[in-house]
């Protein structure tokens, strides 16, 4: 998508959707993001961020909340996005570091003073926790209620490789703003994939920094005697790395992770707060408020904006603490603007039938769907939900778009065959496995077997819809040239290399 929106010479995502469609679209985008960055993702990270310096350090939630709002704002406010870019990059450094140095020193106890045998004991111990593929018995305990839950649910079997999976990959990773926001700021497309290509290679690191422990203190706590374990535990999952800083850490080791680990929280919550003020200053307050201003004007709306999110989020961020996994808390509610989000983009993008009525009630008609359905059938997997609101933004933008275009006269260009076919694929790739799992299953009822059928059958007919309908271009359709998305070598290498170690890790871990 970057090549896009570097073409367009955009500064947030509502403006290229402004640009593409109309100024509803942008409007009720920018408010839908603005919302989720401050109610769900900023309110997210100061609790974690909170419960963490609490159990290191003994200090209350409220003045861990407080202590992350003045370290984020030093930096994120007054030095804007070249300020937050700049203190990621000394982060990143000692966030290494220093999770690597937890994670060698857990698995070390456990492997009894070897870092290659403590995973040899891990497997042993909890093998189960290495899967990456569940099936629906598959159970485990939810601390902070005591209560038995299907692991299914969260991710659902294959569909953590296709179906809703996908949208959450792709809205974070090409549609959100504190993401794109980075690379929008890039010299060129080639120094863009250069930090892109450096992001995969580092991503690959994480789960020795993030899962691993967290499996350990896992495996310690279940099996105290077998460790010679004494000492405290846990009532929460969200307090696994704390723990292993707490107690598997020197002094000067602790303080350096603990460095790392408060580097990490300021950066994601500096890279949201600086989103949320650009889209609330140039996406709502401008175009709403004051369309003319100085420069100066706007850029203190944005601080103001930002300090004001920022509050907002310690407000909300204690009631935080009665939910199980706050992880699963901001994937579940991200996922109710995600698949529209997806569906606006790629249509936009790839299908110049694609009108503004048909972008604006897709996307009203995508968020209220899901939100019925969150509570309607909410035993189907929050994935596959957003693999099914995909699936019906996708055949609203496309009926309502079709309905208000003339009848065309042109054959299609070649180019516009492949993008079909693109988008088609990615219909089918994203919503038809909810819909054949679905149907296939044998523990689901029969209105569960029909609501499957007609996903199966929706699908289908979306794939139709897109091959037969003979209807003009929208006015504001982009012309796309191939020649946007030429890669050099460096990057074609890095990326396959990146995908064998992926394929590697799935076929090991089955």
């Amino acid at each position: 998508f970057l090549p896009i929106f570097l073409k367009e010479g955009i500064s947030t995502m509502p403006q290229f959707l402004q640009r593409r469609f109309d100024d509803r679209v942008r409007m009720i985008t920018a408010f839908l993001w603005v919302a989720l960055f401050v109610g769900v993702n900023i309110t997210s990270i100061l609790y974690l961020g909170s419960q963490a310096i609490n159990q290191l350090t003994g200090y209350g939630m409220i003045w861990g909340i407080v202590g992350l709002i003045i370290y984020t704002s030093s930096f994120s406010i007054f030095g804007g996005l070249k300020a937050v870019v700049w203190t990621d990059v000394i982060q990143v450094v000692v966030l290494m570091v220093g999770g690597f140095a937890a994670s060698y020193a857990i698995m070390t106890f456990v492997g009894g003073g070897s870092y290659f045998e403590g995973f040899s004991t891990l497997f042993k111990y909890a093998p189960e926790k290495f899967d990456m593929i569940f099936d629906r018995d598959v159970m485990y305990t939810d601390i902070s209620t005591g209560e038995q839950k299907s692991a299914y649910d969260d991710l659902p079997g294959i569909g953590v490789l296709i179906g809703g999976m996908w949208i959450a990959n792709l809205y974070y990773w090409g549609n959100n703003q504190y993401i794109i926001q980075r690379a929008l700021g890039s010299k060129s497309i080639k120094e863009a994939q250069k930090g892109i290509s450096l992001a995969a290679f580092i991503k690959l690191l994480l789960p020795l920094f993030v899962a691993i422990p967290g499996i350990a203190a896992f495996v310690i706590l279940n099996n105290p005697e077998d460790f010679n374990y004494v000492g405290q535990g846990i009532d929460h999952a969200d307090k696994a790395f704390p723990w292993v800083l707490s107690n598997f850490m020197g002094e000067g080791f602790k303080g350096l992770v603990f460095a790392a680990l408060i580097a990490a929280i300021g950066s994601s919550l500096s890279s949201m707060v600086n989103s949320a003020s650009t889209i609330f200053t140039l996406d709502i307050y401008k175009p709403l408020i004051r369309k003319e201003a100085s420069e100066t004007h706007y850029v203190n709306v944005g601080k103001v904006a930002a300090i004001l999110s920022l509050l907002i989020g310690a407000i909300i961020a204690p009631k935080l603490s009665d939910l199980s996994q706050v992880f699963q808390y901001i994937q579940e509610y991200t996922g109710l603007i995600s698949p529209s989000i997806v569906a606006l983009f790629i249509f936009g993008f790839f299908w110049k039938r694609a009108t503004a009525d048909g972008a604006f009630y897709g996307l009203i008609g995508g968020f209220v769907f899901l939100l019925v359905l969150k509570f309607v059938y909410p035993e189907l997997p929050f994935l596959d939900q957003m693999g099914v609101g995909f699936l019906v933004t996708s055949l609203l933008i496309m009926a309502i778009s079709l309905k208000g275009l003339p009848a065309r006269v042109k054959a299609y260009k070649p180019s516009e065959k492949g993008a079909r076919m693109g988008l088609l694929i990615s219909i089918l790739v994203i919503s038809l496995p909810v819909g054949i799992l679905g149907v296939f299953s044998n523990e689901i009822g029969s209105a569960a077997f029909y609501f499957a059928l007609s996903i199966i059958l929706l699908s289908l007919g979306a794939g139709g819809l897109l091959f037969r309908e003979k209807k003009a271009d929208d006015e504001k359709a982009i012309e796309i040239d191939k020649g946007l998305f030429a890669t050099d070598p460096s990057f074609n290498v890095s990326t396959v290399f990146v995908c064998l170690i992926l394929t590697i890790i799935y076929i090991a871990l089955w």
